[in-house]
């Protein structure tokens, strides 16, 4: 649950409750592009997957979001920030281009997910509709678990025998 004076993950400086809680609870449609994907991020933060979903345009050629591996993901990754690196206008009147950078750790990993993401306005609603993603580097947090080395899930049993199979 949300404080009404927690800050919006998003990275706006406004609250949740003011920024991107009523875009994803269904209180109000995403103004822009940018809000759009500032709610989706949030969506992956809060473990909101229903806006996730409801919030790419649907169609032909529109591939299906595989809910359960999108809400594993969710609730175990880290969400570290969001940075909105530009957004422009599309091809068409009623596309938008956005930029951006999600910082998250996910089993001891470390990673960007640098995407330039493409947005069409549908009716009075913008709708995520593909993104190109830009190669990163991941790293790893923490020292490297040896084969021989007890598992770090706690099980007693060398990782070799356990986790790292």
């Amino acid at each position: 649950m949300s404080t009404n004076n927690e800050l919006c993950p998003c990275g706006s400086g406004k609250t949740y409750s003011e920024c991107c809680e009523p875009i994803i609870k269904g209180k109000t449609k995403a103004p822009s592009a940018e809000a759009c994907m500032r709610a989706r991020y949030t969506s992956y933060v809060k473990h909101e997957i229903d806006y996730i979903i409801n919030s790419c345009e649907e169609g032909e050629g529109i591939g299906e979001i595989d809910r359960q591996a999108t809400e594993e993901w969710s609730k175990q990754s880290q969400w570290n920030g969001l940075k909105i690196l530009r957004t422009e206008n599309g091809e068409k009147e009623d596309e938008q281009i956005v930029e951006f950078e999600a910082d998250y750790t996910l089993h001891n990993m470390h990673d960007v997910h640098h995407e330039i993401s493409l947005f069409k306005k549908v009716g009075d609603d913008w709708k995520y509709v593909a993104g190109n993603v830009i190669p990163t580097t991941v790293k790893r947090v923490g020292a490297k678990v040896g084969r021989n080395d007890p598992c770090p899930c706690g099980s007693g049993k060398k990782y070799k025998q356990c986790c790292g199979r």
